[in-house]
């Protein structure tokens, strides 16, 4: 009762500093008087700490309110998934500098995390032990609740720097005052936001140090898993973009000025990346060494019946609980009738018009280890790859990532509690896919609809009523990130590297000697399927490190890391001459065409139309039903996109006479212009 107290308390005060803030000095820095808290009273107890630290959980933690109509969003307009029409971000004209709508330049939670901080660390003592203490309750509570809120700090960051790149470091709330709001304002080089981040996740870890919680929780194994994450991002973008405005000191690089004669802490970019990618490959392999006996295991078949095994991999994406599941890290709890979601009910349908591409499926591999053009052509195959006429034949005999999560006509999509009255958004079984219908929850995009985070259970199936759990962390991706970090650091596959890919490919229902998929990679078909093939526009010519690209890509089907990894890998090079056409299943001259009404399948009727032509492909293209569409001649990109644009609100804000955005004390990203509602010029 006195938790619930205190966040109530905790939330009344945040209303009013809100509203304060309206009329302090404009939000650059989203500066928030925060006169109206009395730092002595509510910062004194553990039990205050960690009421208001819950309050920040989920708003900076990843959870089912980051996913997008049932996927994780961030996978959403990739080559893996995408809608019926194209992001603006793959056109040349529709993504526009923002003038002050957007709120992603925005200091709002990191304000708050760093007021929690001075207000904690000074009453905690000079002392990590906490000699010096005068916060009542358990010291090792407040020494955690302190780590994890370095470790919000943190991830907040992140987000920040896959945006911006270069972003301001700010450690401490600030005074009022608009000449030190707009000095704190400036731009730090991305590589030392990165360093940063890894510094408070040091922090987080040393804190946490002496206490496991539950996993609902944030620990110094999840921070020790993120610290890889970051530390494999910024070690991987300054490699490939290497030389360019991406990063400090390449040609164009808009922080030159401000930063002139840049030096790397570590004396060049080619050390800044070895000691990036030697942080990534340290945590990781800490993580992996004690997580990789614990992955869960995967029975390699769907359940379609209450008396067939359950596939524990399978349930660990929908399950209510997942303290049950080792591998899982970090997750957050939802409950009936309180927290809920609608990522059931969008899965039991077509993930509300969201599909797999016709590229990821065929990239995933044959059970066997073999690429699947080396089994005969897509359309038919060799009787062990099936070809793609039917959504049954491509499923067949296939990486089980695939065949666990693609939704085939005729499954069972319910088996528990069918007659549950509350499960009003449940599809019994699934039917032939609604490629036709413009209906926006009921619709499908692509002919291929994704099933992971769909529980089998009706009562999860109330319209808004879900409460599965939602996954944060899962110890895989450290696997995953030794694979590629030690890699790029020692040109071969170390013994620690083989052990945690042949335990992947073991629990995925894929032949384990990855060699032989590496020795019948054919980069230029691959480039067909997956962006990840190109680096800097290039298809790149290593065969393992494309494998090991692959293999990510199909571990971490929706889980939210897709548009990361490309940009990191800057896999968009190749699209600004040579635009991409998007492609669901085969619908034309297959026996998927007698699946509908033909009547329903209408065509070259400019907005009335339903589905792509047949004279444009034999497969479906949903950005290519009428030429208003984003993306109809194709999906292409402009080197500006790889970083999100400021909107020019900021800049007006930080100059001296606020109405000269060329004065400001911040610099716009690279080839974005400094003026609202144009687009980028390269």
């Amino acid at each position: 009762m006195k938790l619930l107290n205190y966040k109530f308390l905790y939330n009344i005060i945040l209303i009013s500093v809100l509203s304060a803030s309206i009329v302090s000095c404009d939000d650059f820095l989203d500066k928030e008087p925060m006169s109206n808290i009395s730092p002595e009273k509510y910062y004194s107890s553990s039990s205050q700490l960690e009421a208001i630290l819950m309050d920040l959980y989920p708003n900076i933690l990843s959870s089912h309110s980051n996913w997008s109509y049932g996927i994780y969003g961030e996978d959403n307009s990739t080559d893996n998934q995408i809608g019926v029409t194209a992001h603006n971000r793959y056109t040349t004209d529709r993504w526009l500098v923002p003038n002050s709508e957007s709120n992603n330049w925005s200091f709002n939670r990191i304000y708050h995390v760093n007021f929690y901080l001075t207000q904690t660390l000074e009453k905690y003592g000079e002392n990590i032990d906490g000699s010096e203490s005068i916060i009542s309750g358990n010291t090792e509570n407040v020494k955690h609740y302190i780590g994890e809120m370095y470790f919000l700090r943190a991830f907040e960051y992140f987000k920040k720097l896959q945006l911006f790149g270069d972003f301001p470091i700010i450690t401490e709330p600030l005074p009022d005052d608009m000449q030190v709001l707009s000095e704190a304002s400036k731009r730090s080089p991305r590589n030392e936001v990165a360093r940063f981040i890894l510094d408070d996740l040091d922090k987080a870890i040393l804190y946490m140090s002496d206490m496991d919680l539950n996993t609902t929780r944030i620990n110094k194994d999840v921070a020790m898993l993120f610290k890889s994450r970051v530390a494999l991002f910024e070690g991987t973008w300054l490699k490939n973009f290497k030389g360019t405005a991406f990063v400090p000191g390449g040609q164009g690089w808009p922080g030159a000025e401000q930063h002139s004669n840049y030096s790397y802490p570590g004396g060049s970019i080619d050390n800044e990346v070895t000691w990036f990618l030697n942080q990534a490959a340290d945590a990781a392999k800490i993580v992996g060494d004690k997580y990789k006996n614990s992955l869960t295991p995967n029975t390699g078949s769907l359940q379609q019946s209450e008396e067939d095994a359950a596939n524990p991999y399978f349930n660990m994406f929908a399950d209510e609980d997942l303290s049950i599941y080792p591998e899982v890290m970090l997750w957050r709890q939802y409950a009936r009738g309180l927290v809920t979601h609608n990522v059931n009910a969008a899965a039991g349908r077509g993930n509300y018009r969201i599909g797999l591409t016709r590229g990821y499926v065929q990239n995933f591999l044959m059970a066997d280890g073999t690429p699947v053009y080396t089994n005969g052509s897509y359309k038919d195959g060799n009787n062990y790859y099936m070809g793609d006429q039917t959504i049954a034949d491509v499923r067949t005999n296939r990486d089980t990532r695939l065949s666990l999560f693609l939704k085939e006509p005729g499954q069972k999509n319910i088996l528990f509690e069918l007659d549950n009255p509350e499960g009003t958004e449940a599809v019994m079984n699934e039917p032939y896919p609604a490629i036709t219908l413009g209906d926006t929850e009921r619709g499908y995009a692509t002919g291929y609809a994704l099933r992971k985070g769909g529980s089998f259970n009706r009562k999860h199936y109330a319209n808004g009523g879900g409460y599965t759990a939602s996954i944060a962390f899962r110890s895989v991706e450290a696997l995953l990130n030794y694979i590629e970090a030690s890699y790029l650091l020692k040109s071969s596959v170390d013994a620690t590297a083989t052990e945690y890919w042949s335990l992947i490919r073991e629990r995925a229902g894929v032949d384990v000697d990855f060699n032989k998929t590496i020795s019948l990679t054919d980069m230029t078909k691959e480039a067909e399927n997956d962006w990840g093939a190109f680096t800097a526009g290039a298809v790149i010519s290593d065969p393992i490190l494309y494998n090991i690209r692959r293999e990510r890509r199909s571990e971490l089907l929706a889980e939210g890391f897709r548009y990361m990894d490309l940009r990191r890998w800057r896999s968009m090079d190749q699209l600004v001459n040579q635009p991409f056409h998007m492609e669901g299943f085969h619908l034309w001259n297959t026996p998927m065409q007698d699946w509908y009404n033909q009547d329903d399948l209408v065509y070259n009727e400019g907005t009335n139309s339903t589905v792509s032509a047949p004279e444009k492909s034999e497969y479906l293209r949903p950005f290519e039903r009428y030429s208003g569409q984003a993306g109809y001649n194709g999906c292409t990109w402009r080197m500006a996109h790889y970083l999100e644009p400021i909107m020019i609100k900021q800049f007006l804000l930080t100059s001296p006479n606020g109405n000269d955005p060329t004065q400001s004390t911040i610099y716009q990203n690279p080839f974005w212009p400094l003026e609202a509602g144009v687009p980028a010029n390269n």
